[in-house]
């Protein structure tokens, strides 16, 4: 492994996890198991367990500003964007990270696995106004595709009848996660030029965490999401029991 100087550098923004088994926290772990040097900007925190969200708040646009001019000289070659939880934030955010001009791939995390909501419906519309229009990938779950666009996806055939409407919002690609479709899972990617759907056998179980491990896995786009949705697939089947979920590390 080359000397932590000369490591890749990604910045990790979002929400931390109590427990950190999703969000900032798990992120972090997850880049530093990848080969690269984390940093991060605390964008908000959360109170949350396993069924219930008891508390979020957002950092406020100073503080998340002034994190990102501390980052100038850590020469961050990729972002990677989970839960905002005020529009406030989701701006602040925006303009922090067209600032750096580095790749910027976002999981858009509106409810927890709970079904709570963390992002109200402002701070989803600052996400598809402000930020969605300055990343390069954006990676909704199904049920996040459907919140974002105001309707319910059940099919495949849903998901791609969706995937322009989502480009629309302004990144210049979008992966649909496809796990909670019944049958083997099945991810829909459109960047404007193709819409490809990549399947893979569904592995038993649960897990926290998985968009935030996915988002956080790669450069590229096409080789990134072959190692992104490799390295989900072996930290579910790794998977282990946790406070009532259960958890990659």
């Amino acid at each position: 492994m080359p000397p932590p100087a000369a490591l890749p550098v990604v910045a990790a923004i979002g929400t931390t996890h109590p427990f950190a088994s999703t969000g900032l926290l798990l992120e972090m772990a997850a880049l530093r198991e990848l080969g690269v040097r984390p940093v991060a900007v605390v964008a908000g925190v959360s109170a949350q367990d396993a069924a219930h969200v008891y508390a979020r708040r957002a950092l406020d646009p100073e503080t998340i500003a002034a994190q990102f001019a501390a980052l100038a000289t850590a020469d961050v070659a990729a972002c990677s964007v989970g839960a905002l939880v005020d529009a406030a934030s989701v701006r602040a955010v925006a303009t922090g990270v067209t600032a750096l001009g580095v790749p910027v791939v976002c999981d858009p995390v509106i409810a927890a696995t709970g079904g709570d909501r963390l992002a109200d419906d402002a701070t989803v519309a600052a996400l598809r106004s402000t930020l969605f229009p300055v990343c390069t990938l954006i990676a909704p779950n199904l049920d996040e595709a459907g919140l974002l666009l105001g309707t319910r996806l059940r099919t495949l055939a849903d998901v791609h009848a969706a995937m322009g409407r989502l480009l629309a919002f302004g990144s210049r690609a979008v992966l649909v996660t496809g796990g909670h479709l019944p049958g083997d899972p099945c991810d829909v990617l459109a960047d404007g030029r193709r819409v490809i759907e990549l399947r893979a056998p569904r592995i038993a179980g649960t897990l926290r965490g998985t968009g935030s491990l996915l988002t956080t896995a790669g450069d590229d786009l096409d080789a990134a999401l072959d190692r992104a949705r490799a390295f989900v697939r072996e930290r579910i089947a790794r998977g282990l029991p946790f406070a009532g979920m259960r958890v990659a590390y």
